[in-house]
């Protein structure tokens, strides 16, 4: 097997992977799509549109890998990882979306990151629909792209609500004349 492709297969393996006992109380600290890493990243963004970012940035990192699975498949479990990056893509998209649905509620300066929500949201609905008009091997995950593009047209309307819900930006003012 190339070693390249063994590799990748590897790294895709690891949100494949169920975790073990000993791991069972971590898994209860951060979500299952989220490694260790993404999920410290989360922990210490200093705002909530610095929070939308890091999601849309594992949303983007997911959908890029389901990119690759699909264009060279791995010889073991093919269908399993390309579920699991299509359910992964739409966490990220859904925790970023309940990120904005918070930070509109306790009325936070998110507009940021309802700015790129929408910005991602309609180029990841557009990887989505190609993904689905090209039909590669669609029987293996129809169902999760759909709710992967059902999801992330939610996200995006959900943001252009919130862009109208948000406070105008403050106006500075000029001293003098």
């Amino acid at each position: 097997m190339n070693m390249h492709l063994f590799a990748a297969f590897l790294f895709l393996l690891t949100f494949v992977a169920a975790p073990s006992p000993c791991a069972a109380a971590a898994q209860t600290q951060k979500k299952d799509y989220l490694s260790a890493l993404d999920a410290g990243k989360i922990r210490d963004a200093e705002s909530p549109s610095e929070r939308i970012k890091l999601f849309l940035e594992f949303a983007d990192d997911r959908l890029k890998k389901f990119q690759y699975e699909l264009a060279h498949p791995s010889p073991n479990h093919h269908a399993v990882i390309l579920n699991a990056l299509l359910n992964a893509y739409a966490s990220c998209v859904d925790d970023a979306a309940d990120r904005i649905e918070a930070g509109v509620e306790k009325q936070e300066n998110l507009r940021k990151g309802v700015d790129l929500m929408i910005l991602r949201a309609g180029e990841f609905l557009a990887v989505l629909k190609q993904i689905e008009a090209a039909g590669t091997e669609l029987s293996l995950y129809k169902e999760n792209l759909d709710d992967a593009i059902e999801g992330t047209t939610d996200a995006l309307h959900d943001a252009q609500k919130a862009r109208k819900e948000l406070a105008p930006p403050p106006v500075r003012r000029r001293n003098g004349p």
